[in-house]
């Protein structure tokens, strides 16, 4: 008998994989799905990208093995739009490592720094990888709750001392996934202050930071003067130009943490395709105004989706960044019962609030990445349900 390791034992069915397989039954009996569960860009990059991808794969000298750190023109793009987006600078060589994908980063970050016994901070509503990639480690989860009374900010001051001079990182995610939430400037001024006291390092994701509404600005962990002594931040080409299935993204900041992740990922990886480096840099110096367009396109939907929402009695917030409506759900629900009785009876797919920690019960998550009249039939399915 074949038996996996004990981690192993401390995950569950990832929810999402479980979802796909129940909305393939659906459709091979003729149900028209419409999917607002997941949070992957629905729309292509710019021209110029892929054009710079295509022409990069025709050359017959691309193909082979990259190092590790990628190309010196990508990690110099990313150290310009630090500078450009929020007036920070990064050495190239020392504190930007590249990464395929933040997920992969963040995964690595947790085990090349978290031990059995150590505690990692976590936030409840969160990104699931935070929480899996800790089990796995073998850390303690400590959680942070991201309570609407209190902007979904964690309360930091609510850490007991013993706990903070025992954990090992602390995460952080503003824009935050699932609940939308933004963060202010003297919050992440907070938590620099809070890693200083306690001798821990911040990790914040900001996988969102350039999808904006209303003329909102979200600004970046690395502003607070000081931050790179005890901080890294998590970047992105996924959501911010519509490339997730390309996996490119970024750590940023303290460069002996940087180090550290560095040496895990010349184990558990290899280097990046050299076409989808040589693109990538070409997404981040090229001309960024179509990405004002398409946050236009997301913002009508947002408000879209707000709009319908309020009129079946629903009080979402109307978020100012991300990809998503935190919704919070009538009275009687559950949001495992809520969403898997619409999506057998309406046929729309949202994600429970529950999948991303105990502190989502009583809200769902509701993605922005689809056509506005696909939203727009979604939100016509949900209310003619709902008043059934």
């Amino acid at each position: 008998m074949i038996n996996p390791s004990q981690r192993m034992r401390k995950l569950d069915t990832q929810f999402f994989a479980e979802l796909n397989e129940r909305i393939i039954r659906l459709k091979s009996r003729g149900a028209d799905v419409i999917r607002l569960d997941v949070g992957s860009p629905d729309m292509p990059p710019a021209p110029h990208i892929v054009a710079a991808l295509s022409n990069s794969a025709s050359k017959p000298d691309t193909h082979g093995y990259q190092s590790h750190k990628g190309i010196r023109p990508l990690r110099q793009a990313w150290a310009d739009m630090y500078r450009r987006l929020y007036q920070v600078d990064l050495d190239p060589e020392r504190e930007i490592l590249l990464l395929m994908g933040s997920k992969e980063g963040i995964y690595n970050m947790i085990m090349a720094f978290a031990d059995p016994g150590d505690a990692v901070l976590l936030p409840d509503p969160g990104y699931l990888t935070y929480m899996t990639a800790t089990l796995f480690a073998g850390a303690e989860p400590y959680i942070l709750p991201l309570l609407a009374e209190n902007d979904y900010l964690p309360d930091l001051k609510s850490i007991p001392a013993n706990v903070a001079r025992q954990a090992k990182l602390l995460w952080l995610n503003y824009p935050n996934n699932p609940t939308a939430a933004v963060a202010p400037f003297e919050f992440f001024v907070e938590a620099v202050e809070f890693a200083r006291r306690f001798s821990l390092l911040v990790c914040h994701d900001a996988a969102y930071a350039q999808v904006v509404f209303d003329g909102y600005h979200a600004p970046s962990l690395l502003q607070v003067p000081g931050a790179k002594e005890v901080s890294v931040e998590f970047n992105t080409l996924s959501k911010s130009h519509n490339m997730a299935g390309w996996r490119v993204g970024v750590a940023v900041g303290n460069t002996k943490a940087l180090h550290v992740l560095y040496s895990v990922k010349t184990y558990a990886d290899s280097g990046h395709f050299l076409p989808i480096l040589e693109a990538s840099a070409v997404a981040l110096t090229g001309d960024q105004s179509w990405l004002d367009g398409r946050n236009s396109v997301y913002q009508k939907r947002r408000d879209l989706m707000v709009k319908s929402l309020v009129a079946m009695g629903l009080q979402p917030a109307l978020p100012k960044a991300s990809l998503y409506v935190w919704c919070p759900l009538p009275q009687g629900w559950t949001s495992m019962g809520f969403v898997e009785t619409l999506l057998e009876e309406a046929h729309v797919s949202l994600t429970p609030g529950t999948v991303f920690g105990q502190y989502g019960e009583g809200y769902v998550r509701i993605s922005v990445t689809a056509p506005e009249n696909r939203i727009a039939d979604a939100m016509q399915r949900m209310e003619r349900w709902m008043r059934r």
